[in-house]
């Protein structure tokens, strides 16, 4: 069956597609495993063409009236929300998330952030610094070229995170997608370049790792941004340094979601599923480590089973699927081994299992303990650990007891308590009475392991510019001789 997913070219340079000169590179949909798109990619040469078109295009983007950058952006969310239902169906032939999530999720969001930094790029100004008579005042200046390394899991999401804050501020950007995901970003380029994005502004490469590292240590890439692991968040963050490259990490987790006894058990049962299964369990700040205060434990587990039972696993092109396939049969084995441990270790099965094909269920532990493999280690995939705890001091000490710290979760109605928990956890983003939830107006990002630097929000302005201080004289200058 044809899917109409092959792009005109694999790589997006200079304004227009461009054949990868590269290594083939097959695009499978996850549901069936057919070979949708057949891409090449980005050979040394094409890698080094991309960095110089976007240094040679920067600086006249930076220039600009950000009024005027903020139109393009503006411009370009208007094109994604008229073309939604095949830009949706495109994300699932890419990621294999069922379609009743990508129509709300992925490039929604990406629309949105686009839209947010179109509304912000005029309004970022510099201060003045009076001091008697002299005074200094400020500028917040682009960076110059910055590198933007993708996810598979929200590939469309996560480019649009990337481009709209750097193009705001007046960057330019070569944006190298997952190899296992690489349509998105091919879109959001055309998208762009019809908006008004003027050529070697947003440009796309392809390829596997080695890619992403000969574009990491280009000489004319000021700032890498990678959505990733945290192995591989290491390695890019430690190649960056050698040119002192500006760096923003938005690495994995072990997030924990605490439920007390008196919260809402539907709402938190909810929140737990939201937590875990959505987009497959395929999510960086996934509340994996699920505490339960042990007078509703047993409550909470009768209650997730029982809404678990009715899940719809099957086609992602089908409205009516709430669960769709892993996003490659290597991923589904790691998922699988998981599990597998997790039994070995002698946690009990609730619900779920090792599933077959490219599908996992949706499963559940119980009578997990903190040492256990599956609880300490981000299996990034529907399986989700049950614990029980006694005491608020016992589970806070117990939730940041990790390298971790993206997100975290605490469900409550005592209000002081959620506060008092969410000052306590240490995490980038916690919710409290909700769970994933990542409006473009809130910042992103990780503590500890979890990353650095922040996305979304005006706060993602810091990591896509820099400041420079100019002094200015009023009188005579006083030298000693």
């Amino acid at each position: 069956m044809s899917h109409d997913a092959q792009p005109q070219a694999s790589l997006y340079i200079d304004g227009g597609f461009v054949e990868g000169e590269g290594e083939a590179l097959a695009v499978r949909y996850p549901f069936t495993g057919e070979v949708i798109a057949r891409l090449h990619e980005a050979s040394g040469d094409q890698i080094a063409q991309a960095t110089a078109a976007a240094a040679a295009a920067q600086p006249a983007w930076a220039a600009a009236r950000p009024v005027e950058r903020g139109r393009v952006l503006i411009r370009a969310a208007q094109i994604i929300r008229e073309r939604a239902e095949e830009l949706a169906r495109l994300e699932t032939l890419d990621t294999g998330k069922p379609i009743q999530e990508t129509r709300v999720a992925d490039w929604p969001s990406g629309a949105e952030a686009l839209e947010y930094f179109g509304g912000l790029a005029p309004t970022v100004t510099g201060q003045m610094i009076p001091l008697g008579g002299d005074f200094v005042y400020t500028i917040r200046e682009a960076l110059g070229v910055c590198a933007g390394i993708g996810a598979w899991n929200y590939p469309s999401q996560i480019a649009c995170w990337k481009a709209a804050p750097a193009l705001a501020m007046g960057n330019a950007m070569v944006f190298k997608p997952s190899e296992e995901t690489p349509l998105g970003a091919l879109k959001l380029a055309e998208i762009l370049t019809e908006a008004g994005l003027p050529a070697g502004i947003f440009n796309v490469v392809q390829g596997r790792g080695e890619v992403g590292a000969s574009l990491v240590t280009d000489p004319r890439v000021a700032k890498v941004s990678l959505t990733g692991s945290v192995a591989t968040g290491q390695k890019v963050y430690a190649a960056a340094a050698g040119g002192m490259r500006h760096v923003t990490m938005e690495l994995g987790g072990k997030s924990p979601l605490i439920v007390f006894d008196d919260a809402s058990l539907e709402d938190a049962v909810g929140a737990a599923v939201l937590a875990n299964f959505y987009s497959s369990g395929q999510i960086c700040s996934n509340g994996t480590r699920v505490f339960v205060q042990e007078g509703i434990r047993q409550q909470f587990l009768d209650r997730l089973a029982e809404r678990l039972a009715g899940v719809r696993i099957g086609d992602p092109l089908d409205e009516t699927t709430q669960h769709g396939p892993i996003v490659s049969p290597a991923q589904a084995a790691k998922i699988r081994t998981a599990i597998a441990r997790g039994m070995a270790e002698g946690a009990r099965l609730v619900c779920g299992g090792p599933g077959e094909g490219a599908f996992v269920p949706p499963t559940v532990f119980a009578d997990t303990s903190d040492e256990m493999w599956i609880v300490r280690e981000e299996i990034f995939g529907p399986v989700m650990s049950v614990l029980g705890f006694v005491t608020e001091a016992e589970v806070v000490a117990r939730a940041n007891a990790t390298p971790y710290g993206l997100a975290a979760g605490v469900f409550t109605r005592d209000l002081a308590r959620g506060h008092r928990v969410a000052a306590a956890l240490q995490a980038g983003t916690t919710w409290i009475n909700a769970y994933n939830l990542t409006p473009v107006e809130a910042p992103f990002g990780g503590v500890k392991l979890s990353g650095i630097g922040r996305e979304n929000s005006a706060a993602a302005i810091e990591h896509y510019s820099q400041l420079k201080s100019v002094y200015v004289g009023m009188g005579g200058v006083d030298a000693p001789y």
